[in-house]
């Protein structure tokens, strides 16, 4: 019986020694853009290799608490949608002779193989476009702001017939009608995804949405209702300012009616970010509150953006974000529960937890989270990357270190 006894405590050790080996991160400060570019990597790799390969569906599991049967077949496009829209900055970099540069080079390369597979009628993984579904209209909006992101390395990089085989395929989603929230932004950057590479766009389902969040539904201090009604969640961050920021961009590049309200979504933008970086704690963690939160770091898709875009405000600086989202990537991606035994997320906010989720969510509304490695897309010499370690906020002022006042944002409507 002692024996026995010490044989189970053995495997039991053994088997959380391993775990926590696998899981385990130590990278210094220097090593942190490829800390970032392995982690990125970890995740999307299942889904654009199996992409490539015409193999997405046949591997791809199904993970949800839904019971409709048609949330699967749909599953793929959230999959693919939101890697891209996700990993599309850093391959935008291009390749290049060092060895980030050769691994971008493979990943454009799956990538563009992939999405064109994707939009092949002849191709096994040919994804759903069509209005069976109304989840099509989210996803098609995710890949098409992947593909505003990286117009050289995807855009340019499709042959003729995939260019028009993509633009008919988003056309499909005009069919579908979007409910009167943050849905509103998907059909608009659709539209300015067709405007951008095709010419041609319907004006109602490009503006509608644009003009509902930027004349009646900014709540103050940079917080927009997701439709009349305010919500406490993260969708502000998840998909309104970086769907409206992007619109209103193409908007401006145009000269179109609209463009006139992109001056002052920056500075929103601008508030947001700083707002979000607030709410990381000093041990990098966050409010697990609302809505999708099982999408994981990617409810810091607007801070990420704002650094991309090189916009951060003064008080905030790049590397200070560089390092709280680190503390946060690091912290989530803890414990080995995150991935299946093939690489795959789980769904769950820290591992897996199905029921932090809802039932609108399945594995392929996991990749989302992504979008928090968009600034993997600035250059390694930017001091997002360059410059040294900073404490952010919350460590600081925890610290008993003066951070000075939060100031809300005033006189922007």
């Amino acid at each position: 019986m002692k024996i026995r006894n010490i044989l189970i405590v053995y495997i039991v050790v053994s088997f959380f020694t391993a775990c926590s080996t696998e899981c385990s991160y130590t990278f210094s400060v220097s090593e942190d853009r490829a800390y970032w570019v392995e982690t990125m990597i970890k995740i999307v790799d299942p889904v654009l290799t199996n992409l490539s390969n015409s193999s997405l569906k046949k591997n791809m599991p199904f993970e949800s608490l839904s019971t409709d049967s048609l949330r699967k077949t749909v599953s793929y496009l959230e999959a693919v949608g939101r890697t891209v829209c996700g990993v599309a900055p850093w391959l935008e970099l291009g390749p290049d002779s060092t060895e980030e540069g050769k691994l971008r080079a493979k990943y454009i390369n799956l990538t563009v193989t992939g999405i064109k597979n994707a939009v092949n009628p002849n191709s096994s993984d040919y994804l759903s476009f069509d209005n069976r579904h109304p989840q099509t209209l989210v996803d098609a909006a995710f890949l098409a702001q992947g593909l505003l992101r990286a117009p050289k390395q995807l855009w340019d990089n499709f042959d003729i017939e995939t260019k028009r085989r993509i633009i008919a395929e988003l056309k499909r989603t005009r069919s579908i009608k979007p409910y009167e929230s943050n849905w509103l932004l998907f059909a608009s950057v659709i539209e300015a995804t067709l405007l951008e590479f095709a010419g041609e766009y319907d004006e109602a389902r490009l503006l509608y949405g644009v003009n509902r969040f930027c004349k009646e539904w900014y709540k103050g201090d940079a917080w927009y209702g997701d439709g009349m009604e305010f919500h406490l969640d993260y969708y502000n961050s998840l998909v309104i300012h970086p769907m409206l920021t992007d619109v209103l961009k193409i908007l401006k590049k145009h000269n179109l009616n609209g463009s006139v309200y992109f001056e002052a979504q920056l500075k929103r933008l601008q508030r947001f970010a700083v707002q979000l970086e607030r709410f990381i704690s000093p041990e990098g963690t966050y409010p697990v509150v609302g809505r999708s939160i099982v999408y994981r770091f990617g409810v810091f898709h607007a801070l990420s953006q704002t650094t991309l875009m090189d916009i951060l405000p003064d008080e905030l600086p790049a590397a200070q974000v560089r390092c709280a989202l680190t503390a946060v990537i690091k912290q989530q991606l803890e414990f080995c529960t995150n991935f299946d035994k093939d690489g795959w997320l789980k769904v769950g906010f820290t591992g897996s937890q199905m029921n932090m989720s809802e039932s609108y969510i399945n594995t392929g509304s996991l990749y989302l989270c992504s979008v928090v490695f968009l600034p993997l897309g600035l250059s390694s010499e930017h001091s997002f990357w360059s410059d040294p370690y900073i404490e952010w906020t919350n460590l600081k002022a925890w610290k008993g270190i003066d951070v000075g006042r939060d100031k809300a944002l005033k006189g922007t409507r």
